[in-house]
């Protein structure tokens, strides 16, 4: 049996799937990854962008931030891809339960799945942090240089930068989907990001599916591991019988 027709055989006989996504899942979108050749930290600019994109950084370099958040992290125009809608199909098919999501760019919401937990934050969610006020995404993006308050303060996306905690009840929530999984699926994502690559080791069900163009330092204690591209392995689900 190949790995296509195993993977097919595993979602049809199941109900309690669970997806841990990354960047990878997006870049048939046209949304760059972080970690391979083409992807954002190979990108060349004054600063490394993990600094850029990092806490220290954000309240010292606010300005310079802003530039490369706005030049590359955009994706209000951005649709969901063939996967983003696979993942539509497994919910509204009452198989999907849960979509834990590193990505910050509202693609699986945006295509209508649910139960999303976005554990490093969303573009689309800003918030003052002198008084608290929210903001839409449009208010950052079309704003001249750092956009502010009307109370005068900074806003800052809700998205989670190096040196910041993940928020305690998405852990929390994230944890328990997994480990009440029967199958998860791991897909578009390198799992070199802590703590967040951490998570599966919560799975205690029955098939863990690894779904990336590279291999991941988890490839030995997964079901089943697929290296290719995830609009490959959509098209090649759809045509299995």
């Amino acid at each position: 049996m190949d790995k296509i027709t195993k993977l097919k055989e595993i979602i049809d006989n199941n109900s309690n799937i669970v997806l841990f996504t990354g960047a990878g899942v997006s870049t048939e979108s046209g949304i760059k990854d972080f970690r391979s050749k083409d992807g954002l930290y190979n990108t060349k600019y004054k600063f490394p962008p993990e600094e850029i994109l990092s806490h220290t950084f954000f309240l010292n370099n606010t300005s310079e931030f802003y530039r490369f958040y706005k030049d590359k992290l955009d994706s209000r125009n951005i649709n969901p891809n063939s996967f983003h809608k696979y993942l539509k199909e497994l919910e509204d098919d009452h198989k999907l339960k849960a979509i834990i999501t590193q990505n910050i760019d509202g693609l699986h919401t945006k295509v209508g799945n649910t139960n999303v937990y976005e554990i490093h934050g969303s573009i689309y969610r800003n918030r003052c942090m002198k008084c608290g006020k929210s903001y839409d995404v449009d208010k950052v993006f079309n704003s001249k240089d750092v956009p502010k308050c009307n109370c005068g303060g900074i806003i800052k996306p809700d998205v989670v930068l190096y040196e910041e905690e993940l928020d305690s009840e998405l852990i929390y929530k994230s944890i328990d989907a997994i480990s009440n999984a029967d199958v998860l699926i791991v897909a578009g994502t390198s799992l070199t990001v802590y703590p967040a690559s951490s998570f599966i080791r919560y799975f205690k069900g029955k098939n863990m599916i690894l779904i990336n163009r590279d291999s991941t330092p988890y490839d030995n204690i997964a079901t089943l591991v697929i290296n290719d591209e995830l609009k490959n392995v959509v098209k090649k689900l759809k045509e299995t019988k």
